[in-house]
């Protein structure tokens, strides 16, 4: 208590209230007391002081070079903007105001940021930035650059950072080196974290550059990677800086050990698969399941000098899926989309073409907490209980479930069901083709960048065939495939949307309508339906970690019902087949696989494998 008998609080709360210092004391007065992390649910694991993430290995040597296949080409090394087709691995030269935790849902701890503060209720959050951070040629760090990366971001940057960061109204230096980010309203408890992981864009590299322009100009970063060489649209080779600013942070310790990450792109994954076999690339992770079970049998895998490695993966696995484009009259038609559904084997191809290796997808949060199961109940059915008149009835009565053939291929039962659907959604068949009310026949076209998926979306032809669908596959290569989808060119993509253990403002460039009309947004759905709009909000700006997974499972519901997509697979593991020269952990992080940031150089393996 004060010697006037009120509480600090108090106090602090009346002088805001006068006119000179209310603007100060509010957005200073009630922040937390600094401290070396944030965690968005929950306390952190690493205490202050702490020394080392349990992850790594603080010995590892540094050394060696990491060999890595990428398909298709790059024009660009700005990482960060709608335009051009960027290289591997150019992102790793910026450092980040926070780094976040692999070992726990989602933590962020201090890498350029020395101490973070958290206004009530997050209204804002200050970042204390240390000293010593330079970039790679020696200048320091500041304020500025960070507040000019947020513009150049929010103003010339992909649209996915518009919306990430829609709800900062304005960035503002604190003294020597304080940062303080003020938001637009309290109560979003992610944002101060999602603020963590701005990139430091240097201001004075930038002015003259239009940040808005591919370019292959080597840029200037701060991070523990520099680019070396680059051989336009064929390779990139990132070199490791000696004398990193960062590398003894606790943070930092134990990883980045490659002298140098080399990305050398590919045409066509036969390509890709051939140059690793011949040892020209170091490791590969295989999105395949057909090749992991069929492909790993030359003679180094069986001699031993190639490793197969299966590493758990707890992370939710969001949605893999057939994406339709809503922007499209004749995908505006529920029934006509749900039909789609049907026609979709996954049993036969799971079985025929992935050897049983996938679990299928049922919900926008696979393979976590948040996904919807059963009715709504409880806080998720009171959420969703004012929306009752703009959602499907069935939604509140039925559980959704996706269809499950007899594995045969053409489940007639299914095929049935998908005909009696097309005919609600007023089609009819002429002359073996599907037709609309007025005499125009229904297409399909799949637009892929990748070959291999051809042998799945083929037997999914053949079903639609069966409806008297007129589909097509048009492949590309990726820059065109990237031009069309930025612009929406498409009826039917393949596309993840991946999710977190802690979803949050993410959620308005997936599916908000705000960016459903802006090119190169992630909205590539098209959806604009304001009560998904009102859910994201939900999720956004959740009190507590019950109220995130409430509202999840609404969305999720929501999404479901809406038949938008036509949901693929997922596998809770990842493969990893590697060159035995490497060295990793005997502590595998909870939430990824540790590759490559944690692993090392290993001459004595090396060695082994040449002798």
């Amino acid at each position: 208590m004060t010697a006037s008998g009120l509480s600090r609080r108090s106090l602090l709360a009346a002088l805001a209230a006068t006119p000179l210092l209310g603007p100060l004391l509010t957005r200073r007065a009630f922040a937390q007391a600094p401290v070396h992390g944030l965690a968005m649910h929950g306390d952190l694991k690493y205490p202050a002081g702490f020394t080392q993430f349990d992850y790594v290995n603080v010995d590892a040597p540094k050394g060696g070079e990491l060999r890595l296949g990428v398909l298709g080409s790059f024009d660009s090394l700005n990482p960060f903007i709608v335009l051009g087709d960027p290289a591997a691995g150019a992102g790793a030269i910026y450092d980040t105001l926070t780094v976040q935790a692999q070992d726990e849902p989602f933590s962020e701890y201090g890498l350029l940021a020395e101490s973070i503060s958290v206004g009530p209720n997050s209204a804002f959050v200050e970042y204390t930035l240390r000293p010593q951070a330079r970039f790679h040629d020696g200048t320091p760090v500041t304020a500025a650059d960070l507040i000019f990366s947020l513009e150049a971001l929010k103003t010339k940057g992909h649209p996915f950072y518009r919306s990430y960061y829609a709800n900062v109204a304005k960035a503002e230096a604190v003294g020597e080196h304080g940062l303080r980010f003020i938001f637009d309203q309290p109560g979003n408890r992610e944002l101060p974290l999602i603020m963590g992981q701005l990139v430091a864009l240097p201001r004075r590299y930038w002015e003259g550059r239009d940040f808005a322009i591919p370019s292959l100009d080597v840029p200037l970063g701060s991070g523990p990677y520099r680019i070396g060489r680059v051989d336009a649209g064929r390779a990139l080779v990132l070199e490791r800086v000696a004398d990193y600013w960062g590398r003894d942070l606790p943070v930092s310790r134990g990883l980045n050990n490659f002298d140098r990450l080399r990305y050398d792109y590919f045409r066509d994954e036969t390509a890709n698969m051939e140059a690793f076999k011949s040892g020209a690339l170091d490791a590969r992770v295989e999105r395949v399941a057909r090749l992991w079970a069929t492909a790993y049998t030359f003679p180094a895998v069986t001699a031993g000098k190639v490793k197969k490695l299966e590493l758990p993966d707890n992370n939710p696995a969001g949605m893999q899926a057939f994406v339709l484009n809503i922007r499209k009259p004749k995908f505006q038609n529920a029934k006509l989309r749900q039909a789609l559904g049907f026609a979709f084997d996954f049993e036969w191809t799971n079985k025929a073409l992935f050897y049983g290796a996938y679990t299928r997808t049922t919900s926008y949060f696979a393979n976590s907490e948040m996904a919807a199961t059963g009715l709504p109940q409880g806080a998720e059915l009171a959420l969703l209980e004012p929306f009752r008149d703009k959602l499907p009835p069935e939604l509140f009565t039925s559980e959704f479930t996706v269809p499950v053939s007899d594995a045969s291929g053409q489940d007639r039962a299914l095929l049935r069901r998908a005909k009696q659907l097309l005919t609600e959604a007023g089609y009819t068949v002429k002359g073996g083709k599907l037709v609309d009310g007025g005499g125009q026949p229904l297409t399909i076209e799949f637009l892929l960048d990748d070959s291999t998926f051809e042998r799945v979306v083929e037997p999914y032809i053949k079903n639609l065939t069966q409806l008297g669908i007129a589909a097509n596959i048009r492949s590309v290569d990726p820059p065109q495939y990237i031009q069309r989808t930025n612009k929406f060119d498409f009826d039917v993509i393949v596309n993840v949307f991946g999710q977190s253990l802690s979803p949050g403002n993410e959620q308005r460039e997936f599916w908000g309508s705000a960016v459903a009309d802006l090119d190169g947004s992630r909205n590539l759905i098209g959806i604009k339906d304001p009560v998904v709009d009102v859910l994201i909000d939900k999720i956004i700006f959740a009190t507590d970690r019950e109220g995130l997974v409430t509202a999840c499972r609404a969305l999720d519901r929501v999404l479901s019902w809406g038949y938008y997509v036509v949901p693929h697979w997922y596998s809770a593991i990842d493969r990893i087949a590697v060159w035995d020269r490497f060295g990793r952990p005997d502590t595998q992080p909870r939430y990824a696989t540790g590759f490559p940031d944690t692993w090392w150089f290993d001459p004595a393996k090396n060695a082994a494998l040449r002798g």
